[in-house]
């Protein structure tokens, strides 16, 4: 068979297992094709939702596709528990829960029996969260599971690890300064959430070298416990004899005897000051630009419409007014958009930025600030809406395309408290946007005069702008303040020098 042949019989392959012959009209344009209605109607979570002794949960969800088991365990607690001064423990606790090995086997020989099993477990604590993981194939499921709990429960925390991960931490860090990308995240998040939030801290080479073995054992033995655990389970097992397995793991003695009364995650108070801020980083022919503010929370009604607005904004990809202006009409950036992701212990924030030549970066700002005025000054048109809401009704279903992202979507939304029925009121609430709702939102949450402002790159010639269009300039937005310099500081203290 030819290449021709083959593309002929692949293009046709469709046709024919749909049932058509190959001498039946083809529509002239996709536009013209026809389908019927998809009708999907989410899972229950309660069908799937179990409780174990001593507080824990799991949501099982079985698929015996192929024979593969995969568990995952969220954890209560996080870093947002250890002061800033110890900054990277609850982190390296984490990671050195597997990576140490446990009290009875060493870390080599866990790893080497991991990998003759065929099995990876992992495990980790962010800012607000812990999480494990392990995935095997069936026939090596119990040995797996018990390796899994005695990480959680008896990790060693080897020294010789523990050394080396020092060396490697102390290694990133004296490259923190070294890319623009890494840069504007961490200087954008400390002009919006401001010095004093745990979101904004970063581990230093003091704070490193405060955490010690015994700081690890008493963090794990204080937030580690049954009741900490909401458990997510997928693959190519009987839902009953997970059950008792997971329950006979629950059951046995863990380290914590009782459950720390956890504090509330923190809300930042810094209020962000609006304003043009730049970083310089020299060598770079490309700046990174953000912009934004503080957004909403995931509890907020109108975070439906919030949705669809940004989608249209500047998070449709290339269909968004941003993208297109600025990089299909303009050519100003690759990747250019916007995101407005609703916190869900505190408001979250809206945020748009690209990355683009230094002096292209005044008139690419400028799109943006103009694309964030118009959708707050007239309404969207009834196409943009229409492909914004039928883009995210239509790709619903993919938050439940597998077992693991069903038994991971409901073990989520019962750790962060999401309301009950969500899923299933879902679409309709994202059918029932109007442009006068999107024209709403835009004009209560979107706050063009309220933007913070970064550039990081070569800050002169971003200043100095492109000769040619001189009407475009970063001082015009930064007004009588001036635009503020922002000092690379320290790589491994963060230290700023002083004005």
């Amino acid at each position: 068979m030819t290449r021709r042949d083959w593309l002929r019989y692949a293009s046709a392959a469709p046709l024919l297992a749909a049932g058509l012959r190959a001498d039946e009209t083809i529509p002239a344009h996709p536009q013209d094709l026809k389908f019927k209605p998809l009708v999907y109607d989410p899972p229950e979570p309660a069908g799937y939702r179990h409780e174990l002794p001593n507080g824990a949960v799991a949501y099982l969800v079985e698929d015996h596709t192929l024979p593969l088991v995969d568990v995952s365990a969220l954890i209560k607690g996080g870093a947002y528990l250890t002061p800033r001064s110890s900054w990277g423990l609850a982190q390296m606790t984490g990671s050195q829960m597997r990576v140490g090995g446990t009290i009875s086997i060493s870390p080599r020989d866990l790893d080497e029996e991991l990998a003759f099993l065929a099995s990876d477990i992992g495990t980790s604590f962010g800012d607000t969260s812990g999480s494990a993981s392990m995935s095997c194939l069936k026939a090596n499921l119990d040995r797996t599971l018990e390796l899994f709990f005695d990480v959680l429960k008896n990790p060693r925390f080897d020294e010789q690890r523990f050394q080396l991960a020092v060396a490697q931490s102390l290694q990133s860090m004296e490259r923190r300064n070294d890319d623009t990308g890494s840069i504007s995240g961490r200087e954008y998040q400390r002009l919006l959430r401001g010095d004093d939030h745990f979101s904004t801290w970063q581990t230093t080479k003091p704070s490193l070298e405060s955490i010690t073995i015994d700081k690890m054992r008493e963090f794990h033995q204080t937030y580690l416990y049954p009741g900490s655990f909401i458990f997510s389970v997928s693959g190519d097992f009987d839902t009953k004899e997970m059950v008792d397995k997971l329950s006979e793991a629950m059951s046995a003695p863990w380290p914590a005897k009782t459950k720390p009364a956890l504090p509330p995650i923190p809300a930042p108070t810094h209020v962000p000051a609006p304003g043009v801020y730049m970083v310089q980083k020299g060598g770079v022919n490309q700046s990174q630009i953000q912009m934004g503010h503080i957004g909403i929370e995931r509890s907020n009604p109108d975070h439906f419409a919030v949705s669809v607005m940004n989608y249209i904004l500047g998070g449709g990809g290339f269909i968004s007014r941003i993208t297109q202006r600025v990089r299909s009409d303009e050519g100003l950036a690759y990747s250019a958009g916007s995101s407005f992701s609703p916190g869900t212990y505190y408001p979250g924030t809206f945020t748009a930025g690209f990355q683009s030549v230094n002096a292209r970066c005044a008139q690419a700002t400028t799109i943006v600030v103009e694309e964030v005025r118009r959708i707050r000054e007239e309404k969207v048109s009834q196409e943009e809406l229409d492909i914004s809401k039928n883009y995210v009704i239509e790709i619903f279903p993919r938050f439940f395309a597998t077992a693991g992202q069903v038994a991971g979507t409901f073990a989520a939304d019962e750790f962060t408290g999401r309301e009950k029925g969500f899923w299933q009121t879902y679409r309709d609430h994202v059918a029932a946007v109007t442009p006068d709702d999107v024209l709403r939102v835009a004009q209560t949450y979107l706050h063009p005069d309220k933007l913070v402002i970064l550039g990081v790159g070569e800050v002169g010639q971003m200043l100095a702008g492109n000769p040619d269009q001189p009407e475009y300039s970063f001082q015009k937005f930064a007004g009588d303040a001036g635009v503020q310099r922002i000092p690379l500081p320290d790589p491994l203290t963060l230290e700023y020098p002083k004005a």
